[in-house]
């Protein structure tokens, strides 16, 4: 997910908290460990800066994003608190745990997708059924604040926005798990990237050297937007050597389509071709 929508995750976490018995600083503390967890993974923006290896497309969501580095980021930012706020209470460790796993796991439902395993599997997870900016979630999030404006006890609004939120991601699941079966059956891979409009899904797959996008809904029929060849036996040696990107790339997407030309070899993540090129695409010049 974007920063904005990380931030009011972190945003409507505190105002679910029933707050009303807790002093000033209390209430501050909380809201440094709910934004602080909503936003600590994404740190891993800072290894640009020494990436001299193209291994950035991998190291963001990568590690920061494990499951397993939740109860470590919490306890960071447990003590953060105890230390600017004097609180000892440990419901804000478990505050901050709830708020990165809601980060990491958020990730995994868009097309991006993290490593939630790391470091047992390198694998990314990605299930490509909500967009990276998912304007449902602004909208359930701004009814949440205008009702919760106009009522006393609001931490309960806030807790059935988190209910729709729920809701809304479950549908949008179910709803791409039964694209992705009806596509397997028929091809080798396949891959999902939702559409900022919900339940409109782009379907990725691949058989052989074919990659075929199609736009799609369990409410239309399957329209097929592009058909693609990949030089799959292509010599892929020059472009990895003089292009790391492009070696981390091919690692990091689901599959990949191959550019074989007279004056150009690369590959790019089919996900996110928009009729021309890939906004993901890696390339050497001969």
């Amino acid at each position: 997910m974007d920063t904005i929508t990380h931030t009011l995750f972190g945003l409507t976490l505190y105002g679910a908290a029933d707050k009303r018995e807790l002093q000033k600083n209390e209430k501050r503390a909380l809201l440094v460990t709910t934004l602080v967890g909503s936003q600590i993974p994404d740190a891993d923006v800072i290894s640009r800066l020494w990436d001299t290896e193209g291994m950035y497309q991998m190291w963001h969501r990568g590690i920061t994003h494990s499951i397993f580095l939740v109860p470590l980021f919490a306890l960071l930012i447990y003590w953060l608190v105890r230390v600017l706020f004097k609180v000892t209470d440990t419901r804000y460790f478990y505050w901050a745990m709830l708020s990165v796993f809601i980060h990491n796991t958020a990730d995994v439902f868009n097309a991006w997708g993290t490593g939630y395993f790391e470091p047992l599997s390198d694998a990314r997870l990605t299930f490509g059924v909500i967009p990276i900016v998912d304007f449902v979630y602004w909208g359930i999030f701004l009814v949440a604040w205008l009702i919760a404006r106009r009522t006393d006890v609001r931490h309960t609004v806030y807790r059935y926005a988190w209910a729709a939120i729920l809701v809304h991601v479950l549908i949008q699941s179910a709803q791409g798990a039964y694209l992705y079966q009806s596509y397997a059956k028929d091809h080798e891979e396949v891959a999902l990237s939702a559409s900022f409009i919900p339940t409109q899904f782009t379907v990725v797959t691949k058989t052989d050297d074919t990659v075929w996008i199609f736009s799609d809904s369990v409410y239309q029929s399957s329209e097929l937007q592009y058909e693609l060849t990949s030089a799959d036996d292509a010599d892929l040696t020059p472009l990895f050597d003089e292009n790391k990107e492009a070696l981390t790339l091919k690692q990091w997407s689901p599959f990949v389509v191959v550019v074989e030309e007279d004056e150009r070899l690369g590959l790019f993540d089919p996900r996110f071709f928009d009729g021309e090129s890939s906004f993901l695409y890696e390339y050497i010049e001969l």
